[in-house]
């Protein structure tokens, strides 16, 4: 199953968030992981899928 994170990265260019076990909702987002663990802990969500989103997307074409 594809994933769409057209939104997420969209709304959050270069900056940490913390996702649910869905790989789908935001549970938390800032500038250091720290800053998103301590939220997402307040948020009740101890374990979040942490990312990093880039600030700028730059297609990859694989070659050799």
């Amino acid at each position: 199953m594809t994933i769409d994170w057209t939104l997420i990265c969209r709304k959050y260019k270069g900056l940490w968030v913390g996702l649910k076990k869905d790989e789908t909702t935001v549970v938390a987002s800032g500038k250091t992981v720290r800053e998103v663990m301590e939220k997402a802990e307040k948020n009740g969500y101890a374990k979040p899928i942490l990312f990093r989103v880039p600030s700028k997307i730059v297609p990859y074409i694989g070659g050799m």
